[in-house]
């Protein structure tokens, strides 16, 4: 049976303490100072019987978390978003202490399986130079980070098959938007989960192609698989290489 430690007991942490057990896993360490009833610190003594820590706070403790993680010798899986500019320093951190790291942008299945829509759609409308592009992400108030993580992934993806989009553009917009940017806007309001949503919009029609969460349960579903698949494996993995293979992607 994997033995899982969960780093940060927020909403994502309950969740996944619910659905470990029906994937034949066990939830042997809650560590969170904030919340009641869990250990306060990662250390030895709290991850002594842990095969892997699932790590789930913010952008601002991630880093210096998996580094006392690793330190320890444990196999990691980061569900914290919002780490593009720290990759070579994860990368250095798995490295020195040869264990495994998983990332990504969203853990959910079906929004790996939009991502591959989106990737394609982008692709058929390259070379349509009457269709514009933009997004639209809205999540929960007490969302802490804007735009969410998937919205950069999803906006990279795009800028990445699009011929008519060289750059991103997240803040508010008070004058005429640069041809070559692609507007994705935030909106923080009510208990909204999350909902992603892009938009092929041309003179004649215009195409929508939307994704939105009905629990965490997808999410969770994703990251204890991610925790069963870094089993003894050495370096920095993006959950991509996994979704891959479950989907027999092999390119």
């Amino acid at each position: 049976m994997l033995r899982i430690a969960l780093i940060g007991f927020g909403k994502m942490g309950q969740t996944l303490s619910l659905l470990a057990p029906h994937f034949g896993m066990e939830i042997v360490a809650k560590i969170d100072p904030f919340v009641d009833g869990c250990a306060r610190e990662i250390s030895e003594e709290n991850l002594n019987n842990c095969d892997v820590c699932i790590e789930y706070t913010t952008p601002q403790t991630v880093i210096e978390n998996c580094r006392k993680i690793a330190a320890l010798g444990k196999q990691i899986v980061i569900g914290t978003t919002g780490l593009d500019s720290h990759l070579s320093e994860l990368k250095g951190i798995a490295e020195k202490y040869k264990i495994g790291i998983v990332y990504s942008a969203n853990y959910s299945i079906g929004m790996n399986v939009f991502f591959k829509l989106l990737e394609h759609a982008a692709k058929l409308f390259s070379p349509l130079e009457g269709y514009d592009v933009s997004g639209l992400e809205i999540h929960h108030r007490q969302k802490l980070d804007s735009p969410s993580g998937t919205a950069k992934k999803i906006t990279q993806l795009l800028i990445d098959n699009l011929q008519t989009k060289t750059k991103e553009q997240y803040d508010k917009v008070d004058g005429r938007i640069a041809k070559d940017e692609l507007h994705f806007a935030s909106i923080r309001s009510g208990a909204n989960m999350g909902e992603h949503t892009v938009y092929f919009d041309s003179d004649a029609d215009v195409i929508t192609l939307s994704h939105s969460i009905r629990n965490r349960n997808g999410l969770a579903e994703g990251t204890l698989r991610a925790a069963e698949w870094i089993g003894t494996k050495k370096g920095l993995f993006n959950f991509q290489e996994l979704f891959e293979e479950i989907i027999g992607d092999k390119k």
